[in-house]
């Protein structure tokens, strides 16, 4: 068994009195790919936020690697760039050109020199196929250029895990392939993500685990195959019906 990269113990999450996670449990090892689905308000957003962070959890334990994550200054310097996270919209800074919103993390977060930092951009913006909008803002990229950014953005920082919210839900459909194609190479690569996401079709190529969460709860999780030929509740059935059939 590879050593867990992402450890959550019956993690516990209130916004005021309303419980957006109850104890959520899930271990993620090093290089496997983890889609986690639900209806909306599911706490499948919530899930990824408190493993990055951005949000905190009230009760119960996420370990990075081994370290618990906390407030402690060196726990957040620990997940500090190891951690990438892609977000619905697609958070670039609009009077930057695209490269140079790939150098600002390595730069500030990583030490490296500038020239350092171009070089590591280019080699990631070839990577998302995308090398030629160098120079460009943002504002003149369309949406699935704009997402392959970011996610070029998060390689910048050569992160040990990518967290995906939703990538591809603000896309127009005929973008959201070059997107997906994108986070299929990284998979093939070896990177260890989890993945947020309505793209079943992604989730059955892709996953090592499928995760369902409804209520704020993991209902099931299942190898890809068993998840889509024979889930085992009927929340999970219902969801998926819903999801496939159109």
């Amino acid at each position: 068994m590879r050593g867990a990269a992402i450890e959550i113990v019956d993690v516990n999450k209130w916004f005021g009195d309303f419980q957006a996670l109850r104890d959520i449990n899930l271990s993620i090892a090093t290089g496997e790919k983890v889609v986690i689905c639900g209806p909306s308000g599911s706490g499948k957003s919530t899930v990824v936020r408190c493993i990055n962070r951005l949000e905190e959890h009230q009760s119960g334990t996420i370990s990075f690697n081994g370290v618990e994550l906390t407030n402690d200054p060196a726990s957040v310097a620990s997940i500090q760039g190891d951690i990438g996270m892609v977000f619905q919209q697609f958070n670039l800074f609009p009077h930057l050109t695209v490269i140079e919103n790939l150098m600002l993390g390595p730069m500030k977060a990583r030490g490296l020199s500038r020239e350092e930092a171009v070089n590591r951009a280019k080699q990631y913006l070839e990577r998302v196929r995308i090398p030629d909008q160098a120079n460009k803002k943002p504002a003149h990229l369309s949406g699935g250029q704009q997402q392959r950014v970011a996610i070029a953005r998060s390689l910048c920082m050569e992160p040990k895990v990518l967290l995906f919210d939703e990538p591809t839900s603000a896309l127009d459909p005929e973008m959201i392939a070059e997107v997906l194609d994108v986070m299929e190479e990284l998979a093939r690569e070896g990177m260890t993500m989890i993945v947020v996401t309505h793209e079943m079709g992604f989730a059955r190529k892709v996953a090592d685990k499928m995760v369902f969460m409804d209520n704020g709860e993991i209902v099931e999780q299942a190898a890809p195959e068993d998840f889509f030929e024979r889930p085992k509740t009927q929340r999970c059935q219902k969801f998926l019906s819903q999801i496939l059939h159109h």
